[in-house]
Protein backbone atom coordinates (compact mmCIF):
# COMPACT_ATOMS: atom_id res chain seq x y z
CA UNK A 1 0.00 0.00 0.00
CA UNK A 2 3.26 2.07 0.63
CA UNK A 3 4.17 1.81 -2.23
CA UNK A 4 0.92 2.16 -4.61
CA UNK A 5 0.46 5.67 -2.19
CA UNK A 6 3.88 6.97 -3.40
CA UNK A 7 3.29 6.38 -6.72
CA UNK A 8 -0.11 8.48 -6.77
CA UNK A 9 1.56 11.49 -4.81
CA UNK A 10 4.14 11.52 -7.64
CA UNK A 11 1.47 11.47 -10.43
CA UNK A 12 -0.84 14.09 -8.31
CA UNK A 13 2.40 16.12 -7.62
CA UNK A 14 3.83 16.07 -10.98
CA UNK A 15 0.68 16.77 -12.56
CA UNK A 16 0.14 19.52 -10.41
CA UNK A 17 3.21 21.27 -11.33
CA UNK A 18 2.86 20.38 -15.29
CA UNK A 19 -0.75 22.52 -14.54
CA UNK A 20 -2.59 20.64 -17.52
CA UNK A 21 -6.11 20.21 -17.30
CA UNK A 22 -7.34 16.71 -17.01
CA UNK A 23 -9.73 17.23 -20.31
CA UNK A 24 -7.11 18.93 -21.75
CA UNK A 25 -4.74 15.60 -21.55
CA UNK A 26 -4.20 13.56 -24.87
CA UNK A 27 -5.82 16.45 -26.85
CA UNK A 28 -2.17 17.69 -28.28
CA UNK A 29 1.24 16.56 -27.96
CA UNK A 30 2.20 19.62 -25.60
CA UNK A 31 -0.20 18.38 -23.24
CA UNK A 32 1.35 14.95 -22.92
CA UNK A 33 4.72 15.83 -23.00
CA UNK A 34 4.30 18.53 -20.24
CA UNK A 35 2.29 15.93 -17.61
CA UNK A 36 1.68 12.40 -18.36
CA UNK A 37 5.29 11.68 -19.50
CA UNK A 38 6.65 13.14 -16.96
CA UNK A 39 4.41 11.57 -14.11
CA UNK A 40 5.40 8.09 -16.03
CA UNK A 41 9.04 9.15 -16.26
CA UNK A 42 9.43 9.61 -11.97
CA UNK A 43 6.86 6.80 -11.44
CA UNK A 44 9.17 4.71 -13.16
CA UNK A 45 12.59 5.15 -11.61
CA UNK A 46 10.67 4.96 -8.63
CA UNK A 47 8.65 1.83 -8.88
CA UNK A 48 12.11 0.40 -10.34
CA UNK A 49 13.84 1.01 -7.62
CA UNK A 50 11.29 -0.09 -5.16
CA UNK A 51 10.80 -3.11 -6.90
CA UNK A 52 14.51 -3.65 -7.54
CA UNK A 53 15.09 -2.68 -3.38
CA UNK A 54 12.48 -5.36 -2.68
CA UNK A 55 13.97 -8.09 -4.68
CA UNK A 56 10.43 -8.71 -6.00
CA UNK A 57 11.27 -8.92 -9.97
CA UNK A 58 10.72 -12.39 -10.59
CA UNK A 59 7.20 -12.92 -8.95
CA UNK A 60 6.12 -8.97 -9.87
CA UNK A 61 6.70 -10.17 -13.39
CA UNK A 62 5.55 -13.80 -13.67
CA UNK A 63 3.44 -16.43 -12.44
CA UNK A 64 4.70 -19.70 -11.04
CA UNK A 65 1.92 -21.42 -12.16
CA UNK A 66 -0.28 -19.85 -14.64
CA UNK A 67 -3.97 -20.60 -15.07
CA UNK A 68 -4.19 -23.99 -16.42
CA UNK A 69 -7.45 -22.69 -17.90
CA UNK A 70 -6.73 -21.15 -20.98
CA UNK A 71 -9.89 -19.75 -22.71
CA UNK A 72 -10.71 -16.82 -20.75
CA UNK A 73 -7.97 -15.08 -22.89
CA UNK A 74 -10.67 -14.32 -25.62
CA UNK A 75 -11.70 -11.39 -23.31
CA UNK A 76 -8.05 -9.78 -23.34
CA UNK A 77 -8.02 -10.57 -26.86
CA UNK A 78 -11.48 -8.91 -27.57
CA UNK A 79 -10.43 -6.04 -25.89
CA UNK A 80 -7.31 -5.80 -28.08
CA UNK A 81 -9.71 -5.88 -31.36
CA UNK A 82 -11.40 -3.38 -30.26
CA UNK A 83 -8.37 -1.30 -29.49
CA UNK A 84 -7.48 -2.21 -33.15
CA UNK A 85 -10.96 -0.99 -34.09
CA UNK A 86 -10.62 2.45 -32.23
CA UNK A 87 -7.34 2.93 -34.52
CA UNK A 88 -8.76 1.59 -37.68
CA UNK A 89 -11.89 4.42 -36.72
CA UNK A 90 -9.21 7.37 -35.92
CA UNK A 91 -8.59 9.99 -38.16
CA UNK A 92 -4.37 9.49 -37.96
CA UNK A 93 -4.18 12.60 -40.59
CA UNK A 94 -5.11 14.99 -37.41
CA UNK A 95 -1.49 13.80 -35.92
CA UNK A 96 1.68 14.96 -36.44
CA UNK A 97 5.42 13.00 -36.01
CA UNK A 98 5.42 14.53 -32.20
CA UNK A 99 1.93 13.57 -31.44
CA UNK A 100 2.55 10.17 -32.36
CA UNK A 101 5.64 9.79 -30.76
CA UNK A 102 3.69 11.58 -27.31
CA UNK A 103 1.53 8.90 -27.63
CA UNK A 104 3.73 6.01 -27.70
CA UNK A 105 5.25 7.47 -24.78
CA UNK A 106 1.59 7.82 -23.40
CA UNK A 107 1.62 4.06 -23.92
CA UNK A 108 4.60 2.47 -22.60
CA UNK A 109 4.48 4.75 -19.67
CA UNK A 110 1.05 3.50 -18.42
CA UNK A 111 1.15 0.27 -19.42
CA UNK A 112 4.67 -0.32 -17.32
CA UNK A 113 3.88 2.17 -14.17
CA UNK A 114 0.28 1.21 -13.62
CA UNK A 115 0.60 -2.38 -14.21
CA UNK A 116 3.86 -2.82 -12.22
CA UNK A 117 2.27 -0.75 -9.23
CA UNK A 118 -1.17 -2.36 -8.97
CA UNK A 119 -0.68 -6.24 -10.69
CA UNK A 120 3.09 -6.34 -10.11
CA UNK A 121 4.46 -4.96 -6.82
CA UNK A 122 0.80 -5.09 -5.24
CA UNK A 123 0.53 -8.41 -6.17
CA UNK A 124 3.14 -9.72 -4.91
CA UNK A 125 2.16 -8.05 -1.33
CA UNK A 126 -1.10 -9.11 -1.16
CA UNK A 127 -0.06 -12.59 -2.13
CA UNK A 128 1.97 -13.09 1.18
CA UNK A 129 -1.31 -12.66 2.96
CA UNK A 130 -4.50 -13.24 1.31
CA UNK A 131 -5.74 -16.59 -1.47
CA UNK A 132 -6.06 -15.68 -5.18
CA UNK A 133 -9.79 -14.53 -4.96
CA UNK A 134 -8.67 -11.71 -2.09
CA UNK A 135 -5.94 -10.65 -4.35
CA UNK A 136 -7.82 -10.45 -7.06
CA UNK A 137 -10.51 -8.44 -5.94
CA UNK A 138 -8.45 -6.33 -3.81
CA UNK A 139 -5.74 -5.45 -6.11
CA UNK A 140 -9.08 -4.45 -8.73
CA UNK A 141 -10.41 -2.65 -6.38
CA UNK A 142 -7.36 -0.62 -5.52
CA UNK A 143 -6.77 0.01 -9.10
CA UNK A 144 -10.04 1.38 -9.89
CA UNK A 145 -9.29 3.81 -6.67
CA UNK A 146 -6.08 4.87 -8.30
CA UNK A 147 -8.08 6.49 -11.12
CA UNK A 148 -10.13 8.75 -8.74
CA UNK A 149 -7.10 11.01 -8.05
CA UNK A 150 -8.14 12.35 -12.02
CA UNK A 151 -10.52 14.41 -9.58
CA UNK A 152 -7.50 16.63 -8.49
CA UNK A 153 -6.62 17.36 -11.81
CA UNK A 154 -9.92 18.39 -12.79
CA UNK A 155 -11.86 15.86 -13.19
CA UNK A 156 -15.69 15.85 -11.99
CA UNK A 157 -16.01 13.37 -9.14
CA UNK A 158 -18.91 12.00 -10.60
CA UNK A 159 -16.88 11.19 -13.52
CA UNK A 160 -14.11 10.02 -11.45
CA UNK A 161 -15.96 7.33 -9.51
CA UNK A 162 -17.19 6.12 -13.26
CA UNK A 163 -13.80 5.62 -14.52
CA UNK A 164 -12.75 4.00 -11.20
CA UNK A 165 -15.29 1.58 -11.91
CA UNK A 166 -14.32 0.98 -15.34
CA UNK A 167 -10.72 1.05 -15.02
CA UNK A 168 -11.15 -2.00 -12.03
CA UNK A 169 -13.40 -3.90 -14.96
CA UNK A 170 -10.36 -2.95 -17.30
CA UNK A 171 -8.13 -4.22 -14.41
CA UNK A 172 -10.05 -7.44 -14.06
CA UNK A 173 -9.34 -8.59 -17.66
CA UNK A 174 -5.34 -7.37 -17.33
CA UNK A 175 -5.25 -9.77 -14.13
CA UNK A 176 -6.82 -12.56 -16.33
CA UNK A 177 -4.27 -11.87 -19.16
CA UNK A 178 -1.88 -11.91 -16.17
CA UNK A 179 -3.26 -15.31 -15.05
CA UNK A 180 -3.36 -16.98 -18.75
CA UNK A 181 0.18 -16.02 -19.79
CA UNK A 182 1.80 -16.30 -16.74
CA UNK A 183 3.52 -12.90 -17.73
CA UNK A 184 2.74 -9.16 -16.26
CA UNK A 185 4.61 -7.91 -19.78
CA UNK A 186 1.34 -9.09 -21.96
CA UNK A 187 -0.67 -6.97 -19.90
CA UNK A 188 1.33 -4.05 -19.96
CA UNK A 189 1.18 -3.66 -23.89
CA UNK A 190 -2.52 -4.44 -23.93
CA UNK A 191 -3.20 -1.91 -21.11
CA UNK A 192 -0.71 0.37 -22.74
CA UNK A 193 -2.57 -0.66 -26.36
CA UNK A 194 -5.79 0.27 -24.48
CA UNK A 195 -5.24 3.60 -23.04
CA UNK A 196 -3.54 5.02 -26.03
CA UNK A 197 -6.85 3.68 -28.17
CA UNK A 198 -9.17 6.06 -25.43
CA UNK A 199 -7.35 8.80 -26.26
CA UNK A 200 -7.14 8.31 -30.14
CA UNK A 201 -11.19 7.71 -30.46
CA UNK A 202 -11.84 11.31 -29.53
CA UNK A 203 -10.10 11.62 -33.37
CA UNK A 204 -13.27 10.59 -35.32
CA UNK A 205 -15.47 12.07 -37.47
CA UNK A 206 -18.72 12.94 -36.78
CA UNK A 207 -20.33 10.51 -38.51
CA UNK A 208 -18.47 7.64 -37.07
CA UNK A 209 -19.91 6.00 -34.07
CA UNK A 210 -16.80 4.67 -31.47
CA UNK A 211 -17.26 1.14 -31.07
CA UNK A 212 -14.09 0.61 -28.78
CA UNK A 213 -15.56 3.22 -25.99
CA UNK A 214 -19.00 2.40 -26.27
CA UNK A 215 -18.13 -1.23 -25.43
CA UNK A 216 -15.48 -0.41 -22.52
CA UNK A 217 -18.31 -1.51 -19.99
CA UNK A 218 -18.93 -4.77 -21.61
CA UNK A 219 -15.06 -5.87 -21.64
CA UNK A 220 -15.06 -5.23 -17.77
CA UNK A 221 -18.53 -6.86 -17.33
CA UNK A 222 -17.40 -10.25 -19.53
CA UNK A 223 -13.71 -9.93 -17.40
CA UNK A 224 -16.01 -10.37 -14.10
CA UNK A 225 -17.66 -13.21 -15.86
CA UNK A 226 -14.66 -15.25 -16.35
CA UNK A 227 -12.02 -14.75 -13.70
CA UNK A 228 -13.34 -17.06 -11.48
CA UNK A 229 -12.13 -19.98 -13.57
CA UNK A 230 -8.46 -18.33 -13.73
CA UNK A 231 -8.62 -17.74 -10.12
CA UNK A 232 -9.64 -20.97 -9.12
CA UNK A 233 -6.74 -23.54 -8.06
CA UNK A 234 -4.20 -20.71 -8.01
CA UNK A 235 -1.50 -21.03 -5.80
CA UNK A 236 0.96 -17.98 -5.95
CA UNK A 237 1.60 -17.57 -2.26
CA UNK A 238 4.85 -15.38 -1.95
CA UNK A 239 4.98 -15.52 1.88
CA UNK A 240 6.63 -19.05 2.09
CA UNK A 241 6.98 -21.83 -0.41
CA UNK A 242 7.31 -24.71 2.52
CA UNK A 243 3.91 -25.00 4.09
CA UNK A 244 3.77 -24.51 8.35
CA UNK A 245 3.30 -28.15 8.72
CA UNK A 246 7.06 -28.92 6.96
CA UNK A 247 8.52 -26.41 8.46
CA UNK A 248 7.26 -27.26 12.66
CA UNK A 249 8.15 -30.60 11.59
CA UNK A 250 11.36 -30.00 10.92
CA UNK A 251 11.75 -27.00 13.93
CA UNK A 252 11.07 -30.24 16.01
CA UNK A 253 13.88 -32.39 14.61
CA UNK A 254 16.51 -29.53 15.17
CA UNK A 255 15.84 -29.29 19.15
CA UNK A 256 18.38 -31.17 21.37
Amino acid sequence: MAVLVGYLVIVVVVAAIAGVPFDEVGTSAESIYRSTVPSFVVGAVYLVAVTTALGWWRPALHDRRPSARRWPIVVPVLMALLALVSFAQTEWSAFDASFLIALLLLGVGVGFCEELAARGVLLVALRSRYREVGVWLLSTLLFGAMHLANSLSGLAPEKALLQGAIAAGSGTVFYILRRVTGSLVWAMVLHGMWDVSVFTVNFVDDETIPVAGLATPLIGLLGLAVVAWVIRGADERTASDTPPAVEAEGADRARP
